[in-house]
């Protein structure tokens, strides 16, 4: 390594967000999710760079975009991935021999990269799988497949899933109370245990309790009876959320260009915001509800939209959130959205959980100033992130 005086950290993340450490960093991502923005979204980062790997898809018919179902995809994860991710770690092995960067050290990837484990074993490197979905759901996901293992599943009879046995109590999986099997993933209804869900899961169960470490985007207080039940199964895990507050937080004020997602994002919104009083406008993403408030509606542009209100095709989610003239958030409850929304105090209308309406305002609010208190230095989730990169990630580098 000729180029370089000191032996640099090179991290490999595979769709995942990075994080501001001095890492030389190859974003790895594959083309079915390749940002709308492309590679500059990362212009300013000088130790950033973007790759892809291949797919083994075939774009969609018609427009020429890359957006293919989850069927295809998840099957050309667990059968395509892994030998082209290979080809990846090749060219940057080749690429350190020359002298041109410093050689990989790690890898970062989203835990639903199962293939990433593999790869790290065949090159010797410490893995340390994020998962992007709130933790009582990756349990779930986790754990699911054993059903079918014990014989719990698939359902004896069609009726079965429309009738009320989908209400019996699953009482079997640590962590998780008052859930029924109508709680659990979709992949409980197939009856064919040789689904792809079921044999994806089951692959991300495998290499996931062989990674290095595994990392959430959450926090003790949001999730501890999930947490206390993954640290009986996971000897290396860190809880480092929620994300979107150390953004907020952090005193590096160039990080303010990098979002949570890689959508090209339409900011004309934001003006219109500024006309809105302070907590009038309710925001939310899909259908439209007769609040008689000025509402704004975010609609992929993929998909159908209606005929009035404010219609943007993507938006700067957290932005939004933040916007004083923000006042309700009607969502679907992805763990990203509740957590911005967390963070940015703002009650949360949760389909189709209406009942917890009259708590939502005040308990946002006390959410929002527990996850500041985490994510600022000292705090827990800021220790863990620092935990994880010392104990894992540069491990082998410091021996």
């Amino acid at each position: 390594m000729t180029n370089f005086e000191e032996k640099r950290p090179h991290a490999v993340l595979i769709n995942s967000i990075s994080s501001s450490r001095s890492y030389q960093c190859i974003v790895e991502n594959s083309k079915t999710a390749s940002p709308k923005r492309g590679e500059n979204a990362f212009d300013g980062f000088t130790d950033f760079n973007f790759e892809t790997i291949p797919d083994g898809l075939t774009p969609k018919d018609g427009d020429g975009d890359i957006s293919q179902d989850l069927h295809s995809l998840g099957e050309s994860i667990i059968t395509n991935f892994h030998h082209f991710f290979d080809e990846l770690l090749a060219k940057l092995q080749d690429s350190a021999t020359a002298g041109l960067i410093p050689p990989v050290t790690c890898l970062v990837s989203d835990c639903y990269m199962p293939f990433t484990v593999a790869a790290a074993e065949e090159h010797a490197l410490p893995v340390v799988l994020f998962s992007p979905s709130r933790a009582c759901y990756f349990l779930a996901c986790l754990l699911s497949p054993k059903m079918y293992q014990n014989s719990q599943l698939p359902f004896k009879d069609e009726s079965d899933l429309t009738n009320e046995y989908l209400d019996t109590k699953v009482d079997w999986i640590p962590g998780l109370k008052n859930f029924r099997l109508k709680d659990l993933p979709r992949l409980i209804k197939t009856k064919n245990p040789n689904d792809l869900t079921i044999r994806f899961n089951t692959e991300v169960a495998d290499k996931c309790l062989r990674a290095s470490g595994m990392v959430f985007n959450t926090s003790n207080e949001l999730e501890s009876d999930v947490m206390n039940a993954f640290y009986s199964m996971f000897p290396s895990l860190y809880t480092i959320g929620p994300l979107a507050s150390f953004v907020n937080q952090s005193p590096q004020n160039h990080l303010t260009s990098l979002d949570c997602n890689l959508w090209k994002e339409d900011t004309k919104c934001l003006e219109w915001l500024e006309s809105k009083e302070p907590g009038s406008v309710v925001y939310f993403a899909w259908g439209l509800a007769n609040s008689k408030k000025p509402f704004l509606w975010i609609i992929r542009p993929d998909l159908v939209i209606g005929d009035r209100g404010l219609i943007a095709s993507w938006c700067p989610q957290e932005k939004v959130l933040n916007h004083p003239s923000v006042g309700g958030f009607l969502t679907h409850c992805g763990w990203n959205s509740t957590t911005e929304s967390i963070c940015a105090g703002v009650p949360m209308l949760c389909w189709p959980f209406f009942a917890d309406q009259p708590k939502m305002r005040q308990k946002a609010m006390e959410l929002k100033k527990k996850a500041e208190v985490y994510t600022r230095p000292g705090g827990c989730s800021y220790m863990n992130l620092e935990k994880v990169i010392k104990e894992v990630l540069l491990k082998q580098n410091q021996t």
